[in-house]
């Protein structure tokens, strides 16, 4: 059990890496809150497939294959970057409870498995990159809070109003003298992407093309991203290089630019129309069924 404090908010929370056991196995926190976010996610991806008349078994589908693959290549991503960690301790690299898993890793399973699915079964590859905008957005939110419990992903030292710290973290941060206290950047992600998954949501009913909500997805995470990334004291490196503010802007770049190509286009897609076919077709049924 550790104490993890806020002390310029008063706050204080006493924090146990493990939920709970079963004879000799342990269930942590860490793990329960990604499932957590992977279940919110979903559930939240479903409510915009339904409006635009996508079979919610597609997700399912997208979640069975995608899920596996994002974890592999999230730890992948983890490990290759961060290999003198484990090149000692081979072994360590499957404990993932521990931490370790790197979110840009993990959407690049998830869109490999998510494009050859939507090749597939003959769906458009960007609707299902758009359902999976709306769940990768919540779960990252949610699972932010599992770096919290783990006392992980923090930032450099502050006296910030938001400044944490705990007896874990004066120990990593013992360079920079007694009574450190951090930037939570789990936090400052967090909110992020929460602010994110409502613009997500509002913008929906505006959608004129597949991949319109990807692309901003892209643009929203990968501008806040590379800002949070430069707070952050156990950032991945490529030489003197930060990975993750490289591939943020890199992947903000994209998504502005995608962004614009839609917006100079010509509309191929109206939640509108899809929403009057479905009440049609529901007229139509009703209309059947009261003549026979």
């Amino acid at each position: 059990m550790n104490t993890v404090t806020f002390p310029n908010l008063g706050l204080s929370f006493q924090v146990n890496k493990i939920a709970f056991s079963i004879g000799a196995i342990q269930v942590h926190w860490y793990a329960l809150i990604i499932l957590t976010g992977v279940i919110l996610g979903f559930l939240y991806a479903s409510i915009f497939a339904k409006r635009e008349k996508l079979d919610v078994d597609c997700l399912y589908d997208v979640l069975l294959w995608g899920l596996p693959t994002a974890l592999i290549f999230a730890r992948l991503y983890y490990v290759i970057f961060n290999f003198s960690v484990f090149q000692n301790n081979l072994g360590s690299v499957f404990h993932i409870w521990e931490g370790g898993l790197a979110i840009y890793g993990g959407i690049i399973g998830a869109a490999i498995s998510t494009y050859i699915y939507a090749r597939v079964k003959k769906i458009p590859v960007l609707q299902l990159f758009d359902m999976g905008a709306f769940g990768l957005i919540v779960g990252q939110s949610v699972g932010r809070w599992g770096n919290f419990v783990n006392e992980e992903a923090y930032g450099s030292v502050t006296n910030s109003l938001f400044a944490m710290t705990s007896d874990q973290i004066q120990r990593e941060m013992s360079l920079f003298g007694a009574n450190v206290a951090v930037h939570p950047t789990f936090l400052y992600e967090s909110v992020w992407n929460l602010v994110g998954a409502v613009l997500l949501g509002l913008f929906h009913k505006h959608k004129k093309h597949h991949g319109q909500v990807f692309f901003l997805y892209l643009t929203w995470y990968g501008i806040g991203r590379f800002f949070i990334e430069g707070l952050r004291m156990d950032s991945l490196y490529w030489g003197t290089l930060r990975i993750s503010q490289v591939v943020g802007l890199v992947t903000a770049v994209i998504g502005v630019a995608m962004l614009v190509y839609f917006f100079r286009k010509p509309a191929t897609f109206s939640l509108q129309t899809v929403c009057k076919d479905a009440e049609k077709l529901t007229e139509e049924t009703n209309h059947n069924e009261s003549n026979q």
